[in-house]
């Protein structure tokens, strides 16, 4: 059975067996346009912040992105995973840390759901209640480091950087760490809580302004996420920006003049 069936396979049975409140599958229904956008802005790096066991990557690729990827998972299990749906992909590299606004030790708080929901921050109340199995299990100590410290090691000039963040709530953190190279972002999936969910976490409209006043970032996409399945209330999405002056497929050639 070939890689790309047996990833369907897992996927369909996740599916069947996630409980209810908890996180979709990457890209689980708009993994293609997602990377329609990524192929029109000409996307050729992406940095998969909280890559986990690796679905995001393995998504893009089933939906047709051909770029690089970097992807940042400092817990040992899943990046074992990871680290095999990587191994034969010569464009899909992997790194061992966490990213944050400081370098040194991070202490993560690890989630109940497989460490899918593990987080810099603590858990607030409504979140566990949404989704009781992802409750905290115990904590960890990973290595963490500044995005700009890394910039020049795993990109490379002239690629066109589109990071993800699924960092459940430390998602400022990890933009700051950015520094000058911020403005080389030419576009950022992000975690954004409609309700509190995780103390000192940025809400939805906090990192909607992050992004479209400090990247310089325009809205294109909003993908659901998780849902209280108490009263089916959403509480978190993901917004998909990108920065819309530099869309170099967006020009239009100029029509030759009629013969005659």
């Amino acid at each position: 059975m070939s890689i790309d069936v047996k990833d369907r396979a897992r996927t369909a049975l996740r599916r069947l067996a996630r409980p209810l409140g908890a996180p979709r599958d990457p890209g689980a229904d708009d993994g293609p346009r997602l990377v329609r956008l990524l192929r029109r802005y000409e996307i050729d790096l992406v940095l998969d912040v909280g890559a986990h066991s690796g679905a995001y990557g393995t998504m893009l690729r089933r939906c047709g992105y051909e770029g690089r990827i970097v992807s940042f998972e400092p817990l040992r299990e899943p990046r074992a995973e990871l680290r095999l749906r990587a191994a034969e992909d010569p464009f899909w590299s992997v790194l061992p840390y966490a990213l944050g606004d400081r370098t040194g030790p991070l202490t993560l708080n690890i989630a109940g759901d497989a460490g899918l929901s593990t987080s810099a921050l603590p858990m607030l109340p409504r979140r566990r209640a949404a989704a009781p199995h992802a409750a905290y299990t115990g904590t960890r100590s990973v290595e963490a480091h500044r995005l700009d410290a890394l910039w020049e090691g795993v990109t490379a000039p002239g690629e066109r950087v589109f990071v993800r963040l699924a960092v459940q709530g430390y998602e400022h953190q990890v933009l700051r760490g950015a520094g000058a190279y911020a403005d080389e972002i030419v576009g950022l999936q992000a975690g954004a809580a409609l309700v509190p969910l995780y103390a000192g976490g940025a809400g939805f409209d906090d990192t909607l302004a992050f992004a479209r006043e400090e990247l310089g970032l325009t809205l294109m996409s909003v993908r659901p996420g998780l849902v209280d399945p108490r009263d089916g209330r959403l509480l978190q999405c993901e917004l998909v920006l990108l920065r819309e002056d530099a869309t170099p497929t967006d020009q239009v050639p100029a029509q030759a003049a009629p013969a005659g």
